[in-house]
């Protein structure tokens, strides 16, 4: 076989094997990001979770729960949707490179929505700024730099955290999930149900957060199921994609 021949098969071959482990890297981290809402959910029911979180009234609760439990600092300040929110990159570039041939167009703009939301959710988020505060206001060593630090953590929590990059990023997996409804990749049921948990979520996000009256809960629960749904369906359908990328 010729040298070009030979480099050619071997580009080929690379290629394939690249496609094989993103479709399987996607598979296995909406999978894993599938089980975030109930560790979400277990979360909350550790002794002690709910009497700590009820008590951060004042940015000194804040600092103080940031300084006995971090982690419980971090997610209640949305750890665990980042989290999620990052699992997912791998899953929206698999299925970006899945439903190309049938629309290049639209899933190349709902993969661009999704990292455009995922960049301002992660602008946003009063997560790790916070955990930052509460250790210099621990080190502090004058009352001066105390009410610096405090004042700048009640800034940032009376500003509040944006909620826009979660409304981009359900938007994008609604455009992703209408795509799908149109391949020959993914089945009716997968893009109905990310269509469906998607615009579910937009919903809640829009008139029902905080989420306290019952229309929002039942909304809640059902966009949940939806979106569970939908994870189960994707991370089959990418793992498959990935084996059959090997046996292609």
């Amino acid at each position: 076989m010729p040298q070009s021949q030979l480099k050619q098969a071997s580009d080929t071959e690379t290629a394939e094997s690249g496609w094989k482990a993103l479709y399987t890297t996607g598979g296995i981290t909406v999978l894993i990001a599938m089980l975030l809402p109930p560790a979400e959910i277990a979360i909350s029911f550790l002794p002690g979770v709910q009497r700590a979180s009820a008590s951060t009234v004042t940015v000194a609760d804040w600092f103080a729960l940031f300084h006995d439990h971090y982690f419980l600092g971090l997610r209640n300040l949305g750890l665990l949707n980042i989290v999620g929110a990052a699992l997912l990159i791998p899953t929206i570039l698999a299925v970006y490179s899945a439903l190309r041939p049938d629309n290049e167009a639209f899933a190349g703009l709902g993969t661009l929505l999704f990292f455009i939301g995922i960049a301002v959710y992660l602008a946003n988020s009063r997560a790790f700024p916070m955990l930052s505060l509460s250790r210099q206001y621990a080190n502090a060593t004058s009352d001066a730099q105390r009410s610096l630090l405090a004042a700048a953590g009640q800034a940032m929590l009376a500003e509040g955290q944006s909620r826009s990059g979660v409304l981009l990023i359900e938007l994008a997996c609604v455009i992703v999930s209408a795509v799908m409804l149109r391949s020959r990749v993914f089945g009716k049921v997968t893009a109905c149900a990310g269509i469906l948990g998607n615009a579910l979520l937009m919903a809640v996000e829009i008139f029902f957060v905080p989420v306290s009256s019952s229309l929002g809960m039942v909304v809640a629960a059902c966009a949940s199921i939806s979106i569970i749904t939908w994870y189960v369906l994707l991370g089959r359908r990418l793992l498959q994609l990935g084996r059959l990328q090997t046996t292609g």
